[in-house]
C-alpha cells in the first residue's frame, strides 16, 4: 500500500532544519505485515530528542530511514500468530523485546539484545523491512517508523491501552513516560516521601517530574530555560538553574537531559548514600569529570537507565492507571501539535530548549 512520511536522507545535517531539510516528505510502499508483525494506521507521533540525535549525527542510523518511535495508533491487520485484536489502540515503544533472550530476563535493567539488533540495523525484530521507496529499501526507526500515515511494528513493539485513553496520552506513554517515569520508579526507588530532583526538563524530565510527584514525592526541577521551570513550578514542584542549588542535596536525582555538564550537576546533587540516574543520550564522544572518592565515601551509586529500565508491557498499563485517577497531567507536556510538513521547524525548536513535546496528528 501507499503511505506518506518523512525520511531522513542524511544523518549530521547543520541546523536550522527548515533550511537544510534533511527530512523528505512523500509517498513510500508499505508491505503488510508478517508474522508476528501488525499493520497500524498511525494517530498521533510525539518528536523526541531521540529522533533528533539521529537528524544531528549524534546516534548514526541507516539511511534513509523512516524516522519516529514515539506514537499511537489503531490496529488495521494482524499477520498470522499475532494476538491483538483488529482494532485495538496500542503504544508503540522504540525498545522490542523478544522475552526469550538472557537480557530480557533481567526484568527492564538491560535491553533486549534481540531488539537492539534490530533497531540498529534498521530493521523489524524478525529481521524484515517492510518500507520501500522507488523499489528501494527504507529503513525502520527503532521498529516503529512513526512519522507516517501508517506503520508495520513487531507485535513485541507494541502495548494495547483501553479506549478510554485518547492517541495523545497514549503516544506519551510509548517513550517520554517509560522513560523519564522508569527513571524514578524502576532504576531510582525512591523510599516515600524521599525527594526526587530532575536535571534536564525536556519532555523526558518533566514526564520523570510527573511522574514521581503522582507517588507522593517532593521534586525539584532543574533547568536553565525559564519557561520550563515556570511550568515545573505550577505543576507543583520547586525548580531552579543549576547556579542556584546551594547546598541542596536530594536522595534521588534523575539527569534527563543528555549532556556531560547535566550529568555532571546530576551528580553533584546527589545526596551521600543516594542515586544518580541517567537517562539522557548525550553524543558518543561526550565525557563527563566526577570524583569517584564521593562513591565510595559516601556510599553513592550511579544508574544507567535505558527506556527507564521498563518492560512495556507492564509499565503503560501502571501510568495508564495514574493518568485515568487524575494523578498524572500528561497533557501538561504537549508544548505544540503539528503536521507532518511541519517537522524541519519542529526540530529547530526542539534543538533550540523551546519544546517539551511536539506531536504530530494524523
Amino acid at each position: 500500500m501507499e503511505i506518506t512520511g518523512a525520511v531522513l536522507e542524511r544523518c549530521g545535517a547543520p541546523g536550522p532544519y527548515a533550511e537544510s531539510m534533511p527530512l523528505t516528505l512523500g509517498p513510500l510502499e508499505l508491505d503488510g505485515p508478517g508474522p508476528g508483525e501488525l499493520l497500524v494506521r498511525v494517530e498521533v507521533a510525539g518528536l523526541c530528542h531521540s529522533d533528533l540525535s539521529v537528524v544531528d549525527g549524534s546516534r548514526v542510523r541507516p539511511v534513509p530511514m523512516l524516522l519516529g518511535h514515539e506514537a499511537a495508533g489503531i490496529v488495521e491487520a494482524a499477520g498470522p500468530g499475532t494476538g491483538i485484536a483488529v482494532g485495538r489502540r496500542v503504544v508503540m515503544t522504540f525498545l522490542p523485546r523478544c522475552g526469550r533472550c538472557e537480557e530480557c530476563g533481567t526484568l527492564g535493567r538491560l535491553p533486549c539484545a534481540v531488539g537492539s539488533a534490530a533497531n540498529a540495523a534498521g530493521t523489524l525484530v524478525g529481521g524484515a523491512v517492510r518500507l520501500r521507496r522507488g523499489g528501494e529499501p527504507v529503513a525502520h526507526h527503532l521498529g516503529v517508523s512513526a512519522f507516517a500515515t501508517r506503520a508495520v511494528v513487531s507485535e513485541s513493539s507494541v502495548v494495547p491501552v483501553e479506549d478510554d485513553v485518547p492517541p495523545d496520552i497514549a503516544a506519551l506513554l510509548g517513550c517520554a513516560v517509560l522513560t523519564g517515569g522508569g527513571a524514578v520508579v524502576n532504576a531510582g526507588r525512591p523510599n516515600p516521601g524521599e525527594t526526587v530532583a530532575v536535571v534536564g526538563l525536556g519532555g523526558v524530565g518533566m514526564a520523570a517530574l510527573l511522574v514521581a510527584q503522582a507517588l507522593g514525592h517532593r521534586v525539584v526541577g532543574v533547568d536553565t530555560v525559564p519557561a520550563k521551570l515556570d511550568l515545573a513550578r505550577s505543576l507543583g514542584a520547586d525548580a531552579c538553574t543549576p547556579d542556584r542549588l546551594g547546598d541542596l542535596r536530594a536522595p534521588v536525582v534523575v539527569e534527563a537531559a543528555g549532556s556531560a555538564r547535566a550529568f555532571e550537576t546530576a551528580f553533584a546533587l546527589t545526596a551521600p548514600g543516594g542515586t544518580t540516574v541517567t537517562v539522557g543520550l548525550p553524543h558518543p564522544d561526550a565525557r563527563a569529570s566526577i570524583a569517584p572518592l564521593r562513591l565510595t565515601a559516601e556510599a553513592r551509586t550511579v544508574v544507567g537507565s535505558y527506556l527507564g529500565s521498563a518492560v512495556p508491557g507492564d509499565d503503560v498499563p501502571r501510568y495508564a492507571g495514574l493518568w485515568r485517577a487524575g494523578r498524572l497531567p500528561l497533557d501538561r507536556l504537549v508544548s505544540d501539535r503539528i503536521g507532518l510538513d511541519g517537522l524541519p521547524q519542529a526540530l529547530d525548536r526542539l534543538a533550540a530548549g523551546e519544546a517539551l513535546r511536539q506531536l504530530i496528528v494524523f
